[in-house]
């Protein structure tokens, strides 16, 4: 996130409305542009290709494609993504870019391997069980093998500030699927659901090369120093577990609703919940604009104070740590309750147009009786994330992955019990897991706030730690040292006497 406080100051400095609404497309196109990119084409390629006179099973066949494609390869690219981050933020702070590529490879390949692990055998039940022709399982399969690549890559690029090029290497992959899979169809006379299958495998697999021609442009040199990268994840345990459990806990109330009687089995291979999956959507939507929200004011307004906190630890007299820590911890619930505020009003905005035009839509019934309650959840759980963002800053890994895990484990449990519950109740799963994360994130920063010193000034060792003989832990022996003060007296005393005697 660095680096756009910087450019938002410089629209919001004037203080007009214009400058508002030129502030907020820009944290849009810095945070959430790939995704309304890639919503808007799919929207468009239904409706130019009418998708809707394709058969059922053709539409779910695809509609499940691609939803297994987005969710497993956010589950399989986001546990070690967090520690390549911390890896590359410390080498460019280095200055260390030759060791960049290094990173880049390993940690392309431990993503490939870790999505393959679970996608092959996947696409080989889907051939062999559900009868899906191998032709449309392959495409599949390398539609989720790009978007892993691009999900990846989107990680230096961000490091690297370039955000507004992720958004348009993600415009040239969409309109190069858009206008490949209107060519396939109208012109080479495939069927719909492949041409659009293929034409977002094609456009993911353009924007994964993109980033990656720009990311070697910026880190040309390889010093091939792969083991620095190995002990990183060694090092960082704790962030693999805890992104790993957070995008987890995003899902796993979705697996539990797969399981219930309400669920679709398609082809003995996907399963799905319409209902609960397009409410979770459409609650997803309502609050994702948190993000955006908090980005900017984290970046105009707290990164100020964290780094005037950090100048007073390396370089300040004792009142200016304590001062400067007083007002960091001010602005945290500051910037806590401003998100809270905010976004409350824009999902209260949203939910009012989805409930006044989605059921004109189709959207009605099971959909809008479980989405209240769904939106309420994620509204909660962006407010969590935002703790875990804080507690990053303040490097408590273990306080996050504390929070992470008991998201996690209540979201689950919860929702275990809200299968059995009303239709209006099926998302206490999720409220219940969101309410439990921000409660466990809160108290640690409470607990933060009133520790962050001995946190801070208490975590070095005096002796460098390495592997070998363990040095002896006696430090002093007062039976040597009296030994020795009586040896050190006997000789001066004899020196003594023999310049008497001379």
């Amino acid at each position: 996130m660095a680096g756009i406080g910087v450019k938002l100051n410089r629209i919001y400095h004037k203080n007009t409305i214009t400058t508002d609404v030129i502030g907020f497309f820009y944290s849009i196109v810095v945070t959430i542009a790939p995704v309304l990119v890639v919503i808007i084409n799919l929207m468009l390629m239904q409706q130019v290709l009418k998708f809707n006179t394709v058969r059922y099973i053709d539409r779910e066949l695809f509609s499940c494609t691609v939803l297994y494609v987005f969710i497993f390869s956010l589950l399989t690219t986001s546990p070690f993504n967090a520690v390549l981050s911390r890896y590359m933020s410390d080498v460019i702070f280095e200055e260390r870019y030759e060791d960049v590529q290094p990173c880049h490879r390993v940690g392309l390949l431990v993503n490939l391997c870790f999505s393959c692990l679970f996608a092959i055998p996947f696409c080989f039940w889907e051939h062999l069980v559900g009868g899906v022709a191998i032709y449309y399982v392959f495409t599949g399969y390398c539609c989720f093998v790009s978007l892993v690549i691009v999900f990846y890559n989107m990680l230096y690029l961000s490091i690297c500030k370039e955000y507004r090029l992720i958004s348009l290497y993600f415009l040239i992959g969409m309109v190069t699927a858009f206008l490949l899979a209107v060519f396939l169809r109208y012109v080479c006379k495939v069927s719909i659901t492949y041409s659009m299958l293929l034409g977002l495998t094609v456009g993911f697999f353009f924007t994964a090369v993109l980033e990656w021609a720009k990311i070697h442009q910026f880190f040309p040199d390889n010093n091939e120093e792969y083991g620095r990268v190995l002990a990183y994840f060694r090092k960082y345990w704790q962030l693999i577990l805890i992104n790993a459990l957070y995008t987890l806990g995003l899902f796993i109330h979705n697996f539990v609703f797969w399981g219930t009687d309400m669920a679709m089995h398609l082809v003995r291979t996907f399963v799905c919940n319409q209902p609960y999956d397009m409410a979770t959507c459409l609650a997803m939507f309502t609050n994702i604009s948190a993000s955006v929200i908090f980005i900017s004011r984290v970046e105009m307004h707290f990164h100020d104070r964290y780094r005037a906190y950090a100048d007073a630890v390396f370089g300040g007299r004792g009142i200016d740590i304590r001062n400067t820590r007083e007002r960091m911890f001010r602005q945290l619930g500051s910037e806590l309750m401003t998100l809270v505020r905010l976004q409350f009003m824009v999902s209260i905005f949203m939910y009012l147009i989805f409930v006044i035009f989605l059921p004109g839509r189709g959207y009605a019934g099971a959909v809008m009786r479980i989405y209240p309650m769904v939106a309420a959840g994620y509204f909660i759980l962006f407010l969590m994330y935002a703790e875990i963002i804080f507690l990053y800053y303040f490097e408590d890994l273990n306080g996050a992955l504390i929070t992470a895990i008991s998201f996690c484990a209540a979201t689950f449990a919860a929702s275990l019990i809200a299968v059995h519950l009303n239709s209006i109740f099926y998302g206490t799963g999720i409220w219940v897991g969101a309410m439990v994360g921000f409660a466990v994130a809160y108290r640690r920063l409470r607990w933060m706030e009133t520790n962050l010193d001995e946190h801070m000034f208490c975590r070095g060792n005096i002796m460098k730690q390495a592997k070998g003989i363990k040095p002896s832990p006696k430090v002093f022996d007062l039976r040597e040292q009296k030994k020795s003060e009586a040896s050190l007296e006997f000789e001066e005393r004899e020196t003594k006497e023999g310049e008497t005697k001379k």
